[in-house]
């Protein structure tokens, strides 16, 4: 009897220790997340003070291959910036997204330097162009980025959309990039829930093509949400019960 708990045990413990990510994107939650390390082949961590560089074992796997590649491709180290924190959950301030440890900002760093402090706009919004900062190695990234079957989908500006559509003309993985305005100075990459997350709630899948087509004039040419209407009230969703106990009353980072 002994022997068969034992057993059982053994088999148990790799599924407990497994992270699961739980709920939706905008409203979730993550257990036993990975920490990506600061800084890695390819790739570094901004802003690590902020403390959401935690995400699913999928994700950090991801960034970690998306770093050795750009590296291979010659390409700068890659700035990873908001993940997701250790439990996730909403951010006092910042997106509504980034809840379920699948989600990850990664900047367009216009060249290879130091560190920047921030992220540089990609986009003349007066004009409504793409700037001299946008080039070759911004759109090798992202396109190395939407590559992986793993990728849900990924955010950009309805403008990179465009460029993306231009260069790569009607390759498969173009479908994945979503234009969406906010995202000048960065790429969103969201990646499918993981089927060792039962609770994870999927998004719609994207519509089939490349959206290169009437969907993306559509963006082209309605600019009303081009700019940033200013800073938001911190979002708060109704969160599933079993992200409950992971969350105490202290203000979110």
């Amino acid at each position: 009897m002994i022997k068969a708990v034992c057993l059982t045990t053994l088999l148990i413990l790799p599924l407990a220790a497994w992270g699961e990510a739980i709920g939706g994107y905008a409203a979730g939650c993550q257990t036993n997340a990975r920490a990506l390390p600061q800084a890695g082949a390819g790739y570094r961590v901004v802003r690590a003070e902020r403390q959401r560089y935690y995400g699913q074992t999928q994700l950090i796997d991801y960034l970690q291959a998306l770093g050795k590649r750009a590296q291979q491709a010659g390409l700068p180290p890659m700035l990873v910036a908001d993940i997701a924190r250790r439990h996730g959950g909403p951010f006092a301030y910042g997106h509504r997204s980034h809840q379920t440890g699948l989600d990850a900002d990664i900047w367009l760093r216009p060249g290879n330097g130091p560190l920047p402090s921030r992220a540089r706009d990609m986009v003349d919004h007066k004009l409504y162009i793409l700037n001299r900062h946008f080039g070759d190695n911004q759109r090798q990234l992202i396109a190395l980025a939407a590559q992986d079957a793993r990728v849900s989908r990924i955010f950009v500006h309805p403008l990179i959309k465009q460029a993306m559509c231009k260069t790569y003309g009607d390759a498969p993985w173009l479908g994945r990039l979503r234009p969406w305005f906010g995202h000048s100075s960065h790429f969103h990459v969201r990646l499918h829930c993981p089927t060792q997350s039962p609770h994870c709630v999927s998004q719609q899948a994207v519509p089939p093509g490349t959206g290169c087509g009437r969907e993306l004039a559509g963006w082209i040419n309605d600019k009303s949400g081009a700019l940033t209407a200013g800073p938001r009230k911190p979002w708060r969703p109704k969160l599933p019960a079993a992200c409950r106990p992971l969350f105490d009353h202290k203000e979110r980072r």
